[in-house]
């Protein structure tokens, strides 16, 4: 039996960000963490990273009550004039007064005081560095999944939020969808008994950067682009997709760097972010992680996870169109849930029927994980993910890729986060790489 995702319409959308997520209505002025300001209740965000995903993002924090959007950062210039646009173009079709400004180095755009909290929506490599320093500078931040580049970096972003006392969401937006919710409730309580298995599947690890070196387009910066990465890295297109402003068109496909060892993870942590993350939710391992990873090889198709519990986890699809989703087995019975996807062994694991009114659109406005942060910043608590969640989901995440580039079983801690018996130290080589001068976290 199947049911599809519940999704908020427009108007639950708006309606909702008036209040807290237990239904609290958040009166501005009354809210006490976000002291220091004429408006307590008012949230001034500021985007650095403004590609196809920003642009989503945008789209959901610009319509929620108390929240204005009024500065962004990108190193290529077309961007930034396409974000002034629909700003700007928002704010003169609803009346408000808002004054945009854009940035091409994020320093100067985290250097206003008037910027409570930042979205970071850049490619992954840059993520920790940047956050960090938002956090140093007194911003909250909402980071785009997955966490961090490498294992190393997320440790340190971990340090930073708790030492800073900022707040941090990260963008795994499926654990504010009710399908994954009601799922992941059932399984956590034991109605399907022991765990035994789950497949989360997720699609390939990274490949070898092997795209031919083309000329940087006009406007677009490339040593910032690259930031911490090694200058041998060339510009191609694939890595930056074109769009135009005029006529407009908005990029055809997402951003190549994703999909290569030397700038990304590959689906490994590009769609683990969001898969691998509702098996750790499911299992209770958020903030902890497996004790065994297993590679691709010796006729292993897919990536395995062992848990000390014995619960095997892997990365092989669960049907044949290839969802990309996460199917539980248990002692009593299966679920299978994606975005669009729900399915169970028995009836009574279905979740309530789903609610009228359902919009169209990206996933990211469907559902209320963009006013749960704003919740969490408002409140001073933490959001539904939280840094030491984002974290140890993407630390699931990069072990696979470590396992695959080495081509060996690995041995890991979950509790130092270090591995065991790596004798020749190549596995912990791969924690971290070293950055390019001057970038440092």
């Amino acid at each position: 039996m199947k049911s599809k995702t519940r999704s908020l319409n427009r108007r639950e959308f708006l309606g909702s960000a008036a209040l807290g997520l237990a239904g609290t209505l958040i009166i501005p002025g009354a809210v006490s963490g976000c002291s220091g300001r004429k408006d307590p209740g008012l949230v001034r965000l500021g985007f650095i990273g403004l590609g196809r995903q920003a642009m989503y993002l945008m789209d959901g924090f610009i319509r929620i009550p108390g929240v204005e959007v009024i500065a962004g950062c990108d190193v290529y210039a077309i961007k930034r004039t396409r974000f002034q646009n629909r700003a700007d173009g928002y704010y003169a079709e609803t009346g408000g007064k808002i004054k945009v400004q854009t940035y091409e180095r994020y320093d100067d755009l985290l250097g206003r005081e008037d910027i409570d909290a930042v979205v970071i929506a850049v490619p992954d490599h840059a993520h920790a560095m940047i956050a960090i320093a938002a956090l140093k500078a007194g911003k909250d931040v909402y980071l785009e999944k997955p966490m961090t580049f490498t294992i190393y970096e997320g440790q340190q972003l971990k340090k930073a939020v708790r030492e800073t006392g900022r707040i941090l969401g990260i963008g795994s937006q499926q654990r504010s969808d009710p399908n994954f919710q009601h799922a992941t409730r059932l399984v956590s309580t034991g109605a399907l008994g022991a765990i035994t298995l789950v497949n989360a599947h997720v699609g390939p690890p990274p490949k070898p950067y092997d795209l031919p070196a083309e000329t940087v387009p006009e406007g677009l910066n490339w040593d910032l682009w690259l930031g911490p990465l090694p200058e041998s890295i060339h510009y191609n297109p694939e890595l930056n997709p074109p769009i135009s402003l005029d006529p407009p068109r908005d990029e055809e496909f997402w951003a190549g760097w994703r999909w290569y060892r030397e700038t990304g993870g590959g689906f490994t942590t590009d769609w683990g972010a969001h898969m691998f993350d509702v098996a750790q939710w499911g299992l209770g391992m958020d903030g902890s992680g497996p004790v065994e990873i297993a590679p691709l090889g010796d006729s292993a198709e897919y990536i395995k996870w062992v848990y000390a519990s014995g619960t095997v986890m892997t990365s092989e699809p669960f049907n044949e169109k290839m969802t990309k989703g996460v199917k539980f087995w248990g002692e009593k019975g299966w679920i299978e849930v994606s975005r669009e996807h729900y399915a169970a062994s028995d009836p009574a694991f279905n979740p309530p029927p789903a609610v009228a009114g359902e919009q169209e659109g990206p996933y990211e406005t469907k559902i209320p994980h963009q006013l749960n942060f704003i919740d969490a910043v408002r409140k001073r608590t933490d959001p539904v993910v939280p840094v030491e969640t984002g974290h140890s989901t993407c630390t699931v995440c990069t072990l696979g890729n470590i396992a695959v580039l080495l081509n060996r079983t690995l041995r890991w801690d979950p509790a130092t986060e270090t591995f065991i018996d790596d004798v020749d130290g190549a596995a912990t080589a791969m924690l971290h790489y070293s950055y390019r001068d001057p970038y440092k976290l």
